[in-house]
């Protein structure tokens, strides 16, 4: 069993009474990529800023590294690196200048600036004023500058926000880089699904500040499901002989719909449809978006 990174215990964070992240528990495990998702305002940046120590929780415990954060804060911050939301930057610099800056507040040796560079393929690039820069570019001089330190743990808060496709696709294939290549623990927040699964290995859902899912993304596809639909010569002939056969099914439209088979169990109901006289004019698999199974679990409106 991997070593978990994060975990948060019954997590809250108040304000003015109002709850804005409730009962909140995280379990993130070494060497993956955390997918954490929501709807804008469920509470994604303010867990964050739990986690980094920038605000302190209302009630429960945050353990990075096996160590409480409110006892080890320091110990525990020279191990993360972090970008939440925009970078900050000195745009009249150049990539290198702007992280020399950075680099002499953390002591981490010159040649790391090279080191990081490369890392986000800004190689060849780090003499040009920022200013210069594309909004795809200036999100990994900022991932750049966060990698640093040469953290464990890497905290982005919606990376991808505002970037155009091919912003979006660099920083994606970035991500999903640093923890074969790095060996380091990634959390990713986001409001958009799609992004989630094409990188992320667990993903954790917060719907107004309480954790509604968190399992593998793996896991995340299957429950999202989807059904069989069968056409047949007789429907309702059809429906009873599966019944008896153990199926549960429902008609609609005059199609016997079945949800959730695997492949065996379909081969073997057509098998006996067929054998009885049943005539199959098609055999159809309806499967559910992701989509559409995250706007169930966080809810239409809020998203």
């Amino acid at each position: 069993m991997k070593e978990t990174v994060i975990e948060t215990k019954d997590l809250l964070k108040k304000y003015r009474g109002r709850a804005a992240v409730e009962n909140l528990n995280l379990n993130i495990r070494k060497g993956e990529i955390y997918g954490f998702l929501g709807p804008n305002g469920a509470g994604k940046t303010t867990t964050i800023r739990m986690l980094l120590g920038l605000i302190t929780p209302t009630s429960g415990r945050i353990e990075v590294f096996g160590q409480d954060l409110r006892k080890h804060k320091l110990q525990i911050l020279r191990k993360v690196g972090s970008l939440v939301e925009s970078p900050s930057y000195y745009g009249h610099l150049s990539a290198v200048d702007n992280l020399e800056a950075i680099r002499r507040i953390l002591g981490a040796p010159k040649s790391r600036i090279a080191e990081v560079l490369d890392i986000v393929s800004l190689t060849g690039e780090e003499k040009r004023p920022v200013k210069g820069f594309s909004l795809g570019m200036k999100q990994r001089l900022g991932i750049a500058a966060a990698l640093l330190g040469e953290p464990e743990l890497l905290i982005l808060d919606e990376p991808t926000n505002g970037l155009d496709p091919s912003g979006i696709q660099e920083i994606r294939g970035l991500i999903k880089r640093l923890p074969q290549e790095q060996g380091i623990t990634v959390v990713v927040s986001s409001h958009l699904l799609s992004e989630i699964e094409q990188m992320a290995d667990t993903v954790g859902i917060i719907r107004q500040g309480r954790m509604v899912y968190q399992d593998s993304i793996t896991n995340l596809q299957r429950q999202a499901g989807g059904e069989m639909r069968l056409a047949v010569s007789d429907p309702e002939a059809a429906l009873r002989l599966a019944e008896e056969r153990g199926y549960t099914g429902i008609l609609q439209d005059q199609k016997l719909v079945f949800s959730r088979m695997i492949d065996a169990r379909v081969a073997l109901l057509v098998k006996a449809l067929v054998e009885n006289g049943h005539a199959i004019y098609r055999v159809e698999e309806r499967r559910q978006s992701l989509e559409d199974f995250f706007l169930q679990v966080v809810g239409g409106e809020e998203s």
